[in-house]
Formats: structure tokens, sequence, C-alpha cells
């Protein structure tokens, strides 16, 4: 397939979607098509998904999802999340030649001068997410993008997010990705992450780092149990406008 983009010397859009979860009892697929809608308007150049695309072993929805990026005309790169079956993905999905290792589900994407950089956080039957095992995977990803800006995208989030539930799952190892981060080789523009299914932004060693929010309904911002708002939050995506090695990104509802 030849895929549409961008003069690369003027604008590169990468979009990113995280957490659909969708099942076949929630309407999970239709928000996913509400984005993809907006998405193809806008006509970004590559198309990143950061993990838990389904919910309670439903295959069936890798492909319906499938489906759906292809509504775009646009090279899609995934990431499994910790509800995901990265078996059934593998077997499923039309995405699979991008996953550069047997076990975890990598990638490595060069496009336009730039290069995405897909690290699998996930544990086996964990809901928290560790790097630990695959920093030197990653020393070696960042060694080959000292000729161009890199993103780096993880499922699980690397800083804590202020919802104690969810900061109880997030990444393990971080302190060790930080110290590789800061040990001279070329970092990242940024780590973009999802897990939380609110969108959020910080720093983590110097590097922005985001949450991108929820295809799926997002959770309320629990910051205190006492005083937690609802949320009625429509599904959210982000995207990561780069131009001329210059990196915005931005939160966006669908």
């Amino acid at each position: 397939m030849v895929y549409a983009h961008h003069n690369e010397t003027d604008l590169m859009l990468i979009a990113q979607i995280s957490d659909i979860h969708a099942s076949p009892t929630n309407d999970s697929i239709a928000r996913l098509d509400r984005v993809m809608s907006w998405l193809a308007v806008l006509q970004p150049d590559l198309l990143v998904v950061s993990g838990d695309l389904i919910d309670g072993n439903w295959p069936e929805g890798y492909g319906l999802i499938s489906a759906s990026l292809h509504r775009l005309a646009c090279r899609s790169l995934i990431l499994p999340g910790n509800s995901d079956d990265r078996a059934v993905m593998r077997a499923i999905m039309p995405q699979a030649e991008h996953w550069h290792d047997r076990s975890a589900m990598h990638f490595i994407e060069p496009y336009g001068g730039a290069l995405m950089i897909g690290l699998d956080t996930c544990v086996d039957g964990e809901a928290y997410g560790d790097v630990t095992q695959h920093l030197s995977w990653l020393r070696q990803a960042l060694a080959g993008s000292s000729d161009s800006t890199s993103l780096l995208f993880t499922h699980h989030h690397v800083f804590p997010c202020g919802i104690s539930v969810l900061d109880a799952v997030m990444c393990k190892g971080t302190r060790a990705l930080a110290d590789l981060l800061a040990s001279g080789i070329k970092p990242p523009a940024a780590i973009c992450s999802g897990h939380v299914h609110r969108s959020m932004s910080s720093l983590f060693a110097g590097i922005p780092a985001h949450i991108c929010g929820s295809v799926c309904p997002a959770n309320p911002l629990m910051l205190d149990a006492s005083r937690t708002p609802p949320a009625m939050d429509p599904p959210a995506l982000m995207i990561h406008d780069l131009r001329h090695a210059h990196l915005v990104s931005g939160h966006v509802s669908v």
C-alpha cells in the first residue's frame, strides 16, 4: 500500500490514540469510528495506537479495529497494552510486520527524517508495566536516532499522574530509564504514553512526557477521593506536530 504524506521538509503529523478497550458490551468501536472520521479530515502521516485495544478477551475486536484504522491513508504502528493478548494480535492484525521482537512487541519506524520508537512495557498477567529488561534494546534504538528527531511511545505512563490507583500500576524501572536518557545518548523529543484514560503532561528526565487520553470513556480525575468530579469527556487523542525538528503536541477531544 502506498501511503500519502505531507512534504517532509514542511510538516509531519503523527496522530496517537490509546485505550480503545473494545468489547461487545460497550460502544468503543463506535467511539473509535468517530475518532477516525475526525482524523480523515486531518490526514495524518502516521497513526500510533498505544495499547489496550480490546477488553475481555474479544479477539474479533482486533479485526474490527484494524478495519477502522484502514479508513486512514497512512501507516498504523501499534503497541500492546495490559488488556491485550499479544499472541492473538500477532495472528490477526495486519500490522504484525513492524514488531521487531519475537516476545516483546517493540517497533522502530523511520519516517520523514524522524524516528518513531515503540517500547512494549507489558508484563504478562499484570496490569503494571516494566521497562527494566528492555533498556538495552532502547539504548540501541536511540543510538540509531542520532541524526533524526525521535519520539518514544509506551503504553504504561512513566511519571506519577496523581491518581493513586493508576500510579500503582504505572511503569516500573523508571529510575533506570531516566538514567539511560541522561547518559549522553540523544534523548527522544517526547515520551508519549496511555493507560490512564485521561490526558496529562509532565516532564520525565527533563523530557516532555504526555499521557494520551482514551478512546473509551475517561477515568475521573481522582486526585482526592473526597472530591472527585464526574468524567464526561468525549473520545480523546493526541496530535504530534513535527516540523523542522520542532515538536508541538496537542490534546484533542472529538
